[in-house]
């Protein structure tokens, strides 16, 4: 069933992105090597401190993947003459720890990649300006890195590129635009790195990238999707399935590969937009601002999915002028075990502190981060060198601490003003982004990122009781855990907040249906056409509904309405198929089967209902075919492998047949028809004795079955089992004293 998701999350996570310019003359450092400490070591009286042999190799490591021809620092580091141009501004900011770009205290988080030179490189770079900053031998430097100008991991499988360039003003304001790229390909891809190559580096602040799984932002801006979409605030629909897209697509200048961890590629399916959202800074010419994203695939799809949470205050921020201590604080209570992976913390020009921690079952606090001197310039997100586990009922918390005073630096209000919530740069904001992984989950469980989003969401609604988005994801992940009826009472609290709102009538029907309110849904459904007349979802699920309760008129002219709507739509002419199927038009339903195979070859209806009719017109081979394919599609469906046993069993393969109900029987151990049709199959290729058992195992299941009970007799009876066929004619008898067969068979036996 269709139904419209809209993820908090995914619109949140580009709520945020920053306002801010960066300093164009300090040098950028990345990547600290604490190799280097051992050549910190070396220097003495007899070796002094040269270019050559200590502060090339820290440069080259740390400096140089921003300060290279083509990246985003302001100039280049990769010689001994570019470096001893800046020398007494790299010691000026290596003292003061303003660089390299690392804001989290040490000892309050253990991140990999930790961006911050020992205080014995910091002492190698100051030793070495203060004695004139001598070159050494060369031949003792190591070789200058070189950078790809183009993809550093070589050539992507995949590039997208920015459909119209746009122009960036030569000063004002910062910029945001969101450039929609959609994906171009028609098989589902996963992907394990990806790199953003921007037209003009040097006046990206920083970039974000959101999947659009169902091309809903790009639908929203039909006219000018194609030019970028200016705005920092996105709101997009997940489709119909819990799908948070829970990675930090985030790319700055020093870190130009997104390589994402081991069993955690991200998908793309066929339809699916990526927005690139782009923090652009005017650089005092126009720019001509375009991008291109390489994509690196793997075939092994993820085995870990993370998700992200966050804690926010942004509701209590109203931050008085003259305050240089204004806090807000926030926690959430985890209900399962997670491993941290990585932490995002944000705030605008009046952060000063950033802390983050959880308080574990047992009372212990554990640092997650804690950043006591605040940069939006200088953002990153951090990940952790090890995962950070923490069990079920841990606290997670952040308490931010904003200064609104004079004396606060990167205040941009002078005199201070009064400051509330706001995506402007000049507002502020109090977010705090945790990716977590689900872990220690028992076998058989529903998704544990629904259990995450479902305590998110009631943390937010006890904060904010009319907070309609998180009213929706909770209802949405109450369904999704099969918890319908609390579902639809969710939904109706968040209609009664917005009582025209289509799409939540829409889901509001389905979890009445799954509930087994079938009048109840669609009424719903009924509702949700009404308010939004053209919106193929509520009508295609009102249309499926009437196939569900056999009403195939009704269910042809809903189709057929969506046919004007959504012509091209597959799952549309296949559900008009199985109506005119059920209305006795065969050769029609034919038609509209083969015509939605022609839209999706993997139309799981069409490849089904088509391998029906072969079997039914004695073409068990080309059935197999179709029912293979529609196998394949759902290995679960249990109707789909008996149909599939049926076709195996009528063109000659035994043995076919037997896998696949085999097959069903491990799915569904519980069902017994499943085992009767299996004791049918058995008995067909002579295994009787495991045939009667499969037959009992049936009446085990069903006990009051007495076309069970005479089928046993038979099986007995073939078997020369007698006595013991008597008595199963006798119960069937018992149940269904006129069950004509079971008298029957029972009179054919020899007498006592």
């Amino acid at each position: 069933m269709r139904l419209a998701v809209m993820r908090f999350s995914a619109m949140r996570f580009l709520r945020f992105i920053p306002m801010a310019l960066v300093l164009a003359a300090i040098p950028c450092f990345s990547h600290v090597y604490h190799a280097d400490v051992a050549a910190a070591t070396q220097a003495t009286p007899q070796f002094p401190v040269t270019w050559a042999r200590q502060i090339a190799p820290i440069v080259y490591r740390n400096c140089s993947t921003c300060h290279h021809p083509g990246g985003g620092g302001p100039f280049n580091l990769l010689t001994f003459e570019d470096a001893r141009r800046r020398g007494p501004q790299m010691v000026q900011v290596t003292q003061s720890h303003f660089m390299p770009p690392w804001l989290p205290a040490p000892g309050y988080g253990d991140f990999a990649d930790t961006r911050r030179l020992s205080e014995e490189q910091v002492t190698l770079i100051r030793k070495w300006v203060a004695s004139g900053m001598p070159e050494g031998n060369p031949s003792e430097a190591p070789p200058p890195p070189h950078y790809d100008p183009n993809w550093q991991m070589g050539t992507p499988d995949l590039i997208l590129t920015v459909q119209r360039p746009c122009t960036l003003p030569a000063s004002g304001a910062d910029h945001f635009r969101n450039f929609i790229l959609p994906y171009p390909l028609a098989q589902t891809h996963y992907i394990r790195a990806m790199e953003i190559l921007p037209s003009v580096p040097q006046v990206v602040h920083h970039a974000n990238v959101l999947i659009d799984r169902t091309a809903s932002f790009r639908r929203n801006h039909p006219t000018d999707w194609k030019d970028g979409v200016p705005g920092m605030e996105l709101e997009v629909d997940a489709g119909n399935t819990f799908d948070p897209d829970s990675h930090f697509l985030f790319w700055k200048p020093d870190t130009p590969v997104l390589v994402e961890p081991a069993g955690m590629p991200w998908r793309l399916d066929p339809g699916n937009d990526l927005i690139l959202n782009m923090h652009l800074k005017p650089s005092g010419k126009p720019e001509t601002i375009s991008a291109q994203i390489g994509l690196y695939f793997t075939t092994k799809p993820p085995i870990r999915h993370p998700m992200l949470l966050q804690l926010e205050d942004d509701r209590d921020l109203d931050i008085p002028p003259g305050d240089p201590n204004f806090v807000v604080q926030d926690e959430m209570k985890l209900p399962i075990d997670v491993e941290v992976l990585g932490i995002y913390p944000h705030a605008h020009y009046l952060g000063r502190e950033l802390e983050g921690w959880a308080i574990l079952p047992d009372d212990r606090k554990k640092w997650l981060i804690k950043i006591p001197n605040w940069d939006i310039d200088r953002q990153s997100i951090y990940r952790y060198r090890e995962p950070v586990f923490l069990p079920r009922g841990s606290v997670l918390h952040m308490r931010y601490v904003y200064d609104n005073s004079a004396d606060n630096v990167h205040n941009p209000n002078d005199p201070p003003i009064r400051v509330r919530a706001g995506n402007r740069s000049v507002d502020e904001m109090a977010h705090l982004w945790v990716q977590v992984l689900p872990v220690n989950v028992p076998k058989g469980s529903p998704d544990p990122r629904l259990l995450l989003e479902q305590a998110w969401m009631e943390h937010r609604l006890i904060k904010d009781p009319q907070d309609t988005i998180a009213m929706y994801n909770l209802a949405s992940a109450l369904a999704g855990l099969g918890r319908y009826t609390e579902a639809a009472v969710a939904y109706r609290k968040l209609l009664a907040a917005r009582p025209g709102d289509a799409r939540a009538l829409n889901s509001l029907g389905a979890a009445l249906e799954n509930a087994g309110d079938l009048q109840g849904a669609a009424d719903a459904y009924a509702q949700a056409i009404a308010f939004s007349p053209d919106s193929c979802d509520a009508r295609f699920n009102l249309a499926r509904l009437e196939l569900k309760r056999a009403h195939f008129s009704e269910a042809e002219n809903q189709f057929r309405t969506m046919l004007r709507q959504c012509p091209e739509d597959a799952g549309v002419h296949s559900g008009l198929g199985v109506a005119l199927a059920g209305e006795g038009d065969a050769a029609s339903a034919q038609a509209e089967f083969q015509r939605a195979l022609e839209l999706d070859p993997d139309n799981f209806a069409a490849l089904y209902h088509l391998g029906e009719m072969a079997i039914e017109s004695g073409q068990p081979e080309h059935a197999v075919d179709l029912l293979e394919s529609a196998a394949k599609q759902r290995p679960g469906d249990l109707d789909t492998r008996e149909r599939l046993a049926m076709a195996f069993a009528q063109s000659g393969h035994a043995g076919d047949a037997l896998t696949q109900l085999r097959d069903a029987v491990q799915l569904a151990p519980g069902d017994a028809d499943l085992h009767a049709l299996l004791a049918q199959v058995l008995a067909g290729s002579g295994q009787l004795e495991q045939a009667i058992d499969e037959q009992t195992e049936a009446l085990r299941l069903q006990p009051k079955d007495a076309d069970g009970w005479n089928n046993l007799g038979v099986l007995q009876a073939q078997a020369g089992k007698t006595a013991a066929a008597r008595a199963a004619f006798q119960h069937a008898l018992a149940l269904a004293p006129d069950h004509a067969q079971a008298r029957a068979n029972l009179n054919r036996l020899p007498p006592q």
